[in-house]
């Protein structure tokens, strides 16, 4: 499994994302059967049909905002996508409240608690899963390296707290997970720190993981090739003064990310795992070992990713809080579909905007 992932990264970051694409499906499939295999002795109409269709709904929403937002030179060059992505929201809305009227329609007189409850359960699921997908695929859009480290993140606590819990184990942590210690999660937290750090190094090195994915409409081909920003390049920091004697240093070298992986390790390892005290907590409720049985010896794929969609939603809210700013690519695309008339009083506007700024000499006026 380790060496298919590393070759699906070398394949590029479309292939990463339909791996999450997969994965989002089978992580539906896996809760779905639970709930069903709960009430199927009711024989509820249509449940898993309207379960499947809600998944097919909510994902051509999302995955249609992206195009329109990724993509807009590539739908501006072909007139039956652009129907579809003018009126997105409404076909989007659309296609729910059919659904939503099947649903209804199929209601029964003695299993209405029964329905309402599987409704409930089918639009948590995909709560759980189609959005924070979604999240992982805007975080793959920014950079491999923002896909990568957290998720490389994630594995090393885990396997991390495994070990210093085996070895030195003594102090339940939570009653949710017998087996987990307070020696194996802060043996977990300072070892996934360290990880990460040293990870985000070597990744910041190499383009290929840094620079943004952008979709080149004349070679109709994803591409990551650019002149790395500021947090990609090596900076010299000043060692605060109770580091200076450790290190035996005042300054130090190193890429502005790796500060970053540090808070992305930080939550990691503190928080990530109450994804799996929750997927715990859920399989205890309803007296089942594992989700599944995908993967001999380790339960489904939901058991491997329960801490995963937590670290998901953590990296796109950090990205849009700390670290994204005005991108001139996606703005340039956005112009570009325009009317020419509307692209002429932008370039007006923009124009006298930049004279009023002295950045443009007074000589262009004409």
């Amino acid at each position: 499994m380790i060496s298919l992932f590393f070759l699906i990264i070398y394949l590029g970051s479309f292939m990463l994302m339909l791996l999450v694409l997969s994965i989002q499906v089978k992580c539906f499939h896996e809760i779905i059967t639970i709930g069903y295999r709960v009430y199927h002795s009711y024989e509820l109409p249509w449940f898993r049909s309207l379960s499947w269709y809600f998944l097919l709904c909510v994902n051509y929403f999302f995955y249609g905002e992206t195009v329109a937002d990724y993509f807009a030179t590539f739908v501006q060059r072909r007139e039956q996508l652009q129907f579809l992505i003018r009126y997105h929201r409404f076909i989007s809305f659309t296609l729910y409240l059919t659904g939503f009227c099947m649903f209804v329609l199929s209601l029964v007189k003695r299993h209405y608690r029964l329905q309402f409850y599987m409704f409930a359960w089918t639009h948590v699921t995909l709560l759980i899963t189609v959005t924070q997908s979604h999240l992982v695929i805007q975080n793959l859009f920014e950079g491999m390296i923002w896909f990568l480290v957290p998720i490389s993140s994630v594995i090393c606590n885990d396997i991390a707290a495994y070990i210093f819990g085996f070895f030195f184990g003594r102090t339940p942590l939570i009653k949710l997970s017998p087996k987990k210690t307070w020696e194996g999660f802060i043996g977990g937290f300072f070892s996934t720190v360290a990880f990460g750090f040293i990870f985000a190094y070597l990744l910041a090195q190499h383009q290929y993981f840094v620079c943004p994915v952008e979709y080149n409409s004349e070679t109709n081909r994803f591409v990551t090739e650019c002149e790395p920003s500021e947090l990609f390049r090596i900076q010299n920091y000043s060692v605060p003064p109770l580091l200076q004697a450790v290190l035996g240093r005042k300054t130090v070298n190193m890429y502005p990310f790796q500060m970053h992986s540090i808070a992305l390790s930080t939550f990691a390892s503190l928080i990530g795992p109450f994804g799996g005290f929750f997927a715990s907590g859920f399989k205890r409720a309803f007296k089942i070992k594992d989700f599944a049985d995908t993967i001999p010896g380790h339960g489904g794929i939901m058991d491997r990713f329960d801490c995963q969609y937590l670290m998901a939603t953590f990296v796109h809210v950090y990205i849009t809080s700390f670290i994204r700013g005005p991108n001139p690519s996606k703005l340039l695309k956005q112009l570009l579909v325009l009317q020419p008339e509307q692209q002429l009083n932008v370039y007006k506007t923009l124009k006298s905007h930049l004279l009023e700024k002295g950045i443009l000499q007074p000589s262009l006026r004409g």
